[in-house]
């Protein structure tokens, strides 16, 4: 049995772990979060390293990708560092293929029609991928990155303008202290609504769940979710805020969804190629194979 571990920042009330098979491969797989704690993280990283299959970094991103253009983030490093025979991936492999035919899908297969919807992507640069999908299909796009990144209440509306913001401001960012950027430990676990009038404005919310739970509005009644990962208590936190619907990137699996991370490193660990001889073809030909589809959760009809 192939294991899979997911090492994150983040809160660790989002644990999670079950066995599953996955293209006739027996697989256990498990998110571990340390609270915002990096000398936890990097320690479990190395307890682990060359005793598992393949690493996700959970909470943290190795590198944006903008237009072609790919932005290291300097605490990413440390996490890196740590796996010395084990690979350890961030999803980032995936955020350009995977969650770009989501959002094809939804629209192709009738899910949810986005054309002329508006939809906020709380952050674009890390999922520019998504962003271009949105525009692709006919959706209005409002992007957030000034607004929730770095307090800046600028909207953009266009890729064209998060081109240009992204690489004035993406070699900066990227040397700032990952916490400063995304929430991390308990901060996971705090709302604080800002900005508010661009979620009422929208009628789909998009991107990277704790961004969007972050400053999530109390009332957001039939409006829809379309993000990356979800627990239970995540699901029942939406309900309760009025969401509609919720569609994540990547299926159910075991009760939950999880994150472009794990998706990666099974793909990974079943490719069974050093990381650096792995191509964006090799990922779209699994892609083909799996034919993942997006998960869909009807709130209006759902309980905990």
């Amino acid at each position: 049995m192939k294991r899979i571990v997911s090492v994150s920042l983040g809160s660790s009330k989002r644990d999670h772990a079950f066995e599953t098979e996955f293209m006739g491969e027996k697989f256990r797989i498990e998110r571990i979060g340390t609270d915002g704690d990096w000398d936890k993280a990097i320690r479990l990283i190395k307890e682990l390293d060359g005793k598992i299959d393949a690493f996700g970094m959970g909470g943290l991103d190795l590198y944006v990708q903008l237009a072609g253009k790919r932005y290291v983030i300097r605490d990413a490093k440390k996490f890196m560092a740590a796996a010395q025979k084990t690979p350890m991936v961030d999803g980032s492999g995936l955020k350009n293929t995977l969650e770009r035919k989501c959002i094809t899908d939804i629209q192709k297969e009738g899910i949810y029609d986005l054309r002329g919807k508006k939809v906020l992507m709380v952050s674009g640069v890390d999922r520019f991928g998504m962003a271009e999908a949105f525009e692709e299909v006919g959706a209005k796009l409002t992007v957030g990155d000034l607004i929730y990144t770095i307090g800046v209440p600028i909207p953009l509306h266009s890729l064209n303008s998060l081109r240009i913001v992204g690489r004035l401001v993406a070699p900066i960012v990227v040397r700032l202290p990952f916490d400063m950027l995304y929430p991390t430990g308990k901060k996971q676990e705090e709302i604080i609504p800002k900005y508010s009038k661009y979620y009422y404005e929208a009628d789909v919310l998009a991107g990277d769940f704790n961004y969007i739970k972050r400053y999530l509005p109390e009332n957001l009644t039939g409006k829809i979710v379309i993000t990356n990962t979800t627990t239970k208590d995540d699901l029942l936190l939406l309900k309760q805020r009025g969401i509609s619907k919720v569609i994540t990137t990547t299926p159910d699996m075991g009760g939950r969804s999880f994150g472009t991370n794990v998706i990666e490193a099974l793909m990974v660990s079943l490719m069974g190629k050093p990381l650096e001889q792995i191509s964006p073809d090799d990922y779209f030909a699994m892609l083909e194979e799996l034919n993942l589809k997006p998960g869909v959760t009807d709130l209006t009809n759902w309980n905990a």
